[in-house]
């Protein structure tokens, strides 16, 4: 074994065991996860409305100034 690798090193021993599908979800977690999967395709569905448009101008940057004297 080169020097520099500790115990523990082999891959196959470093596995973590795999999680269980949590089946026991509420009513609560059911809503909660279909409110999260409608933001989602709202918030693609919005991307795809912005996309192609130029630069947002929320007043973030100041006032923009033409470049004539």
């Amino acid at each position: 074994m080169p020097s520099g690798q500790g115990a523990g090193t082999n891959p196959i021993h470093n596995k973590k065991p795999k999680k269980k599908p949590a089946q026991d979800l509420d009513e609560e977690d059911l809503a909660f996860k279909a409110k999260q999967q409608a933001d989602k395709k709202a918030r693609e569905e919005m991307a795809g409305k912005a996309k192609g448009k130029g630069p947002m101008n929320t007043g973030q940057q100041g006032i923009k100034k033409s470049g004539k004297k």
